[in-house]
């Protein structure tokens, strides 16, 4: 059935955790703490990538555990809760935290790991109610939307943080700009952003626990190896999941390291960085929207293909890019093809996913966007710090997108979502 308010519902979380993303993740936290935490921007860098690794391996080792419990008890929606609710306190918590405190160092990167964590997390269980709120002919529109009214989200986020706290010399509210705090008090506008505009959906979304079930952790655990043995059952959805184990690491390591390679190399301060990051987000919801029709049209493995390649041409722009100029061009390739990356992917999960599976299923989808996204900061790091250049570290995330799109060509959809289908 296609109720246009579940489905509206489901979206606007997309618009809720965006900011989240925009930021703290991408574009100002990050770039203000390898800037004024750090010594220098190498370290700064490198500081930060170990954070976001540690954030990827601990949301992959929970999250397949976590989809299991889920699946057993029905509990998708009080999951999404408890990890949003960790997600907002925690990025609310940054703004605390002044550079040059004792151990502010190791405080901020505490903070923002729980924060990462909740935030991928919750994106477990999100995902895992597509299927439930979209019909499977509208998969990949519904997803597009989702990732679309996210990338507005997140530009109105940056908009805000811009008019509001980063340009103004007396920031909204009376907040000080002494020791940087109207940057900081961009994780709190992230953290209320998340906690309002996330309340539409625990409001319209209802879950039925399967009568007679108990929270048997030791039986989920059980289940979860079935599940994983089911997995590999599946196998264009395995070797999809193992596709995008990689190109799924380069993408979260361009997120993660964007701001901070804008500001490091091509000498951006915090306000152009906001405004580059502003560019991508309006490029990033169109491309996510129009291509949700063109995957319902030609199919998420073929749209995923289409993205890598061109995320992986643009990635070697931004490496070679001389001058702004061409660093803004390479930004704006990213931004049109990494919304359909994201998008089509989470539709063709769904779409190799067998009924009463969702919460298992989408718990591998994570951890397959997770297992291995420890690596790709980690090496961007240690090649940033063995070059001392941010080009060289950039240069790696090339890897992930040849190589995972690469293992893609193997992945037959068809044949993937009629085993789905045929699943008992």
């Amino acid at each position: 059935m296609f109720d246009r308010r579940r489905i509206f519902a489901w979206c606007l979380f997309d618009w809720a955790n965006s900011p989240y993303t925009t930021l703290v993740v991408t574009f100002i936290y990050s770039a203000y703490f390898a800037q004024t935490f750090a010594p220098d921007i190498i370290r700064g860098t490198a500081w930060w990538s170990r954070a976001v690794a540690a954030a990827g391996l601990a949301v992959a080792l929970l999250s397949p555990a976590l989809g299991a419990l889920a699946d057993r008890g029905g509990l998708r929606l009080r999951f999404l809760a408890i990890t949003t609710a960790t997600c907002v306190l925690a990025t609310a918590a940054l703004t605390w935290v002044v550079p040059g405190a004792p151990h502010a160092v190791l405080l901020a990167l505490a903070l923002f790991v729980v924060a990462d964590v909740g935030f991928e997390l919750g994106m477990v269980f999100y995902n895992a109610l597509l299927p439930t709120v979209a019909p499977p002919a509208y998969l990949g529109r519904v997803s597009g939307y989702g990732w679309a009214l996210g990338y507005a989200g997140g530009l109105v986020g940056l908009v805000l943080a811009l008019v509001g706290f980063v340009q103004p010399e007396t920031p909204w509210f009376g907040i000080s700009r002494a020791n940087g705090l109207n940057f900081r008090a961009t994780c709190l506008l992230a953290a209320v952003w998340l906690a309002v505009f996330a309340l539409p959906v625990f409001a319209m979304l209802r879950e039925q626990r399967p009568p007679g079930v108990r929270l048997d952790v030791r039986h989920a655990f059980g289940e979860l190896a079935a599940t994983f043995r089911a997995v590999r059952r599946y196998r264009d959805a395995a070797l999809f999941l193992l596709a995008r184990l990689l190109f799924n690491d380069g993408l979260i390591t361009v997120f993660a390291f964007g701001g901070i390679y804008a500001a490091g190399t091509f000498g951006m301060t915090l306000a152009e960085v906001i405004q580059f990051g502003i560019a991508i987000n309006v490029a990033a919801g169109a491309g996510a929207f129009f291509f949700g029709f063109v995957d319902d049209r030609i199919g998420g493995k073929r749209t995923v293909l289409v993205s890598c390649a061109a995320l992986a041409a643009a990635t070697a722009l931004a490496v070679w890019a001389p001058t702004r100029a061409w660093f803004w061009v390479a930004g704006m390739l990213i931004g049109v093809f990494a919304g359909p990356n994201q998008a089509a992917s989470r539709s063709l999960m769904a779409r190799f996913t067998p009924r009463g599976s969702e919460n298992a299923f989408f718990g591998f989808f994570a951890f397959s966007g997770k297992f291995t996204a420890f690596a790709g900061p980690l090496l961007l790091g240690i090649a940033t710090q063995a070059f001392a250049s941010q080009r060289a570290g950039v240069a790696t995330i090339l890897v992930f997108f040849v190589v995972g799109g690469g293992l893609l060509l193997l992945v037959d959809e068809r044949r993937g979502r009629l085993t789905a289908a045929a699943a008992p």
